[in-house]
């Protein structure tokens, strides 16, 4: 059996402050679903966290109307650092996390009657589908997105969550392989050199640019793709000036984006697909890591340019704390989807560690 990658698990954002960025999240993008909330000490990321280990606080929350999640993850061992640079389009690594919506326009007179920073007016991508950007009270940018796809129908919240997000790269060639051949998105949307409108609002957005839009030819499976759903990646190199590295000189977990995450089975086929590429893992966490409410196995590559790609293997995760129910993934088929009942169940459970994790004080 080949390997299977169900979807975005989460992207990683480095936060001074993770309740505050959870409760704004909560509200703009319907990320009020937490997996887990927890304070921990990372002691496997050492050569991403200066080579030792650093205490943190984590929240790893979802919307479940469908998309990827956020892992909002806070030092509490040492202070956050900001890159020393505005970051330019065309930077290298994690620049803009993409959020589907059911309607764009809907979506943009909220945020604006809410007063959110909007970066952009709506405008349109190569395809013609409309979009625009935001930031996010740290100044983490966002481009919103149109689906039609969804878990449960988009009515509680006006966004899903993580659809995608759009990468730096310095060589799209090299790049390429690691986004189509190990993560399977085959599929070019498009493939435009020029200089682009649905740009001119972001920084050095008026340069010309290679922009390689990615998806997928097959639907996702296995036990939270009906959750997780499709998701696009977007591959952008900078034509006409010299691009930095967004984390250099930085520590993982310090502000921004700090790691784009897939839920995968089947990890030792990945490691081997990774290597044959030529970025074998630069982490491991062996057969199974204790997450405190969930337990996996984790790894990480680094993409030609250095961006942070995990995967994770999930092993248990839990369904009702209250009765002690935790969900043991090992023992399941693979591609089979977990029933929609369990995803229900987290739902209501997840009104108890929501209130826990909001009144709970963490101290380093």
């Amino acid at each position: 059996m080949d390997y299977i990658i169900s979807g975005i698990q989460q992207i990683g954002i480095g936060v001074s402050n993770a309740d505050e960025a959870w409760a704004w999240y909560r509200k703009y993008f319907g990320m009020d679903i937490p997996i887990f909330a927890e304070a921990a000490e990372a002691a496997l990321m050492l050569p991403y966290t200066g080579g030792a280990p650093r205490k943190r606080y984590a929240i790893l929350a979802i919307n479940l109307q469908g998309g990827g999640g956020f892992e909002i993850w806070q030092y509490k061992s040492r202070t956050p650092q900001a890159a020393t640079f505005e970051l330019q389009l065309g930077d290298l690594g994690l620049f803009c996390a993409k959020i589907k919506c059911a309607d764009v326009q809907k979506t943009y007179q909220f945020f604006k009657a809410e007063g959110v920073n909007l970066v952009s007016a709506i405008q349109q991508t190569p395809d013609g589908s409309d979009t625009f950007y935001l930031r996010d009270l740290y100044g983490n940018l966002f481009q919103i997105v149109p689906s039609q796809e969804w878990f449960q129908s988009p009515k509680r919240h006006l966004t899903g969550g993580a659809y995608g997000i759009t990468i730096g790269v310095s060589d799209l060639e090299r790049a390429l392989p690691i986004y189509q051949q190990l993560l399977g998105y085959d599929v070019i949307a498009y493939d435009k050199t020029q200089q682009f409108s649905d740009f001119q609002a972001l920084p050095s957005g008026d340069h010309t640019f290679r922009r390689v839009l990615l998806r997928q030819t097959k639907a996702p499976v296995g036990a939270f793709a009906p959750v997780l759903g499709r998701s696009e990646i977007e591959l952008v190199q900078a034509l006409d000036r010299t691009p930095h590295k967004i984390y250099a000189d930085r520590m993982w977990g310090d502000l921004g984006f700090i790691h784009l995450c897939f839920d995968v089975r089947n990890m030792d086929r990945i490691g081997a697909k990774a290597a044959l590429l030529g970025q074998p893992f630069t982490v491991d966490s062996g057969a199974s890591f204790d997450m405190g409410e969930a337990a996996g196995r984790f790894t990480y590559i680094e993409d030609p340019d250095g961006t942070l790609i995990e995967f994770v293997e999930t092993h248990k995760v839990p369904i009702a704390k209250k009765w002690g129910w935790y969900l043991n993934l090992k023992n399941r088929q693979p591609d089979q989807a977990l029933p929609r009942f369990i995803f229900k169940s987290t739902w209501l459970e997840s009104k108890k560690i929501k209130l826990i994790a909001l009144s709970a004080t963490y101290v380093t």
